[in-house]
């Protein structure tokens, strides 16, 4: 008897509602594809990849609220790639920067510091003579950024299993709310803790999807400039 209620009470709801006016239920106005394609653009953030080929490739540079994946083979310099937009992100906009903080995630055990400090410092010295160039005083400028500084800004996670990523993908957003100035997320690589110890394909699979859906969520809502996974990841870069 409850059960036939129960049947009853939704029929009667689904009653109510197709007597309502349709426009009721709609909570927006509809937009043209072409004023929604305007307004990505005009709202479109980039970042420099150093590199004018890749740039113009990918449409002026890394975006942001998007996820750029990165891959290729071993060696081609996928990593140099990540640790260079760790440092890009923190330049000022007029060299193609964001002037935020970067978070690199490395799950190979890839990560250079000392490398990291070499590209830090060519950037520091390439504004400097920009600025020289513009006739302004390069001496303010050194005394803005250093290249300790570049490398402050960047918080660096080492993550030794997929356990680890996952929780730690889980807590970004948390993080990021406290440290509102990140303005990059480097995962280097996304697959590489699933590659081994998973018989269950379909479940790596699924569980890959969903990290991917968060990070895109979270990129469009803290207005990341991008996610760049290096799988080789997020951007995502793969090494197959």
């Amino acid at each position: 008897m409850d059960g036939l209620d129960g049947s009853n009470a939704i029929l009667q709801q689904e009653q109510q509602q197709q007597s309502l006016n349709p426009k009721d239920w709609i909570a927006v106005d509809p937009q043209n594809a072409w004023d929604l394609l305007h307004e990505e653009r005009s709202l479109m953030t980039r970042l420099t990849t150093s590199c004018a080929d890749l740039d113009d490739i990918l449409g002026g540079g890394i975006s942001c609220k998007q996820v750029t994946e990165i891959g290729g083979v071993p060696g081609i310099g996928k990593t140099q790639l990540g640790i260079q937009l760790a440092v890009n992100v923190q330049m000022p906009s007029f060299c193609g920067g964001l002037g935020g903080k970067a978070i690199y995630i490395d799950t190979e055990g890839s990560f250079m510091g000392e490398r990291a400090q070499e590209i830090a410092e060519a950037c520091v010295e390439d504004i400097s003579e920009y600025k020289r160039f513009l006739h302004k005083d390069s001496q303010a400028c050194q005394g803005e950024i250093q290249g300790k500084d570049v490398l402050q800004n960047i918080y660096f996670f080492r993550i030794c299993s997929y356990t680890e990523q996952i929780a730690l993908i889980n807590y970004l957003e948390e993080f990021i709310s406290d440290h509102k100035d990140v303005k990059i997320v480097i995962i280097d690589s996304v697959a590489f803790h699933f590659r081994q110890g998973f018989e269950d394909l379909a479940l790596r699979t699924r569980i890959l999807g969903e990290m991917a859906l968060k990070l895109v969520k979270l990129a469009k809502m803290c207005n990341l400039a991008d996610f760049f996974a290096l799988q080789g990841g997020f951007i995502e870069s793969s090494d197959n």
